[in-house]
């Protein structure tokens, strides 16, 4: 299972910061015929991405395309059980993506219109947030 992860970050420990509004980027299908957009804020975890990933490809028999338009920057603190509090900030264990209402998360392409939509349907049950299928609009 090749886990999506930073091969180097600014800073190790980071806070956690704010993840609210609507997303102003990443918001159409650019590269696929299909979208999975987030209707939710939220922090959706490497874990989360690959499973995702993987369900999409299984349902197509990895036929088609299929991009991730997100990426797992975000590097997430724990401290070990049983530990008192204070002596500082844990250590990092994983690494999320924070995803705005509105980012399309995953596209898909060379697959018919039912095929499409029923692999991201179930790439939006591995996910935290709610999504909603969307397709390109022909201009």
């Amino acid at each position: 299972m090749a886990i999506l992860l930073p091969r180097k970050t600014a800073h190790r420990k980071v806070r956690k910061g704010k993840n609210e509004g609507i997303a102003t980027r990443c918001n159409t299908v650019a590269f696929g015929d299909y979208g999975l957009m987030s209707l939710d804020n939220e922090r959706v975890t490497s874990k989360q991405i690959e499973a995702a990933r993987q369900a999409i490809t299984r349902f197509i028999k990895r036929g088609g395309k299929i991009w991730i338009r997100i990426f797992p920057h975000t590097p997430v603190t724990k401290k070990p059980l049983d530990v008192k509090m204070g002596s500082g900030k844990g250590e990092p264990q994983f690494f999320v993506a924070k995803v705005k209402a509105g980012t399309v998360m995953f596209e898909i392409a060379d697959v018919t219109d039912e095929q499409a939509k029923e692999a991201l349907r179930l790439a939006s049950h591995k996910l935290p947030v709610k999504c909603k299928i969307i397709k390109k609009e022909e201009f």
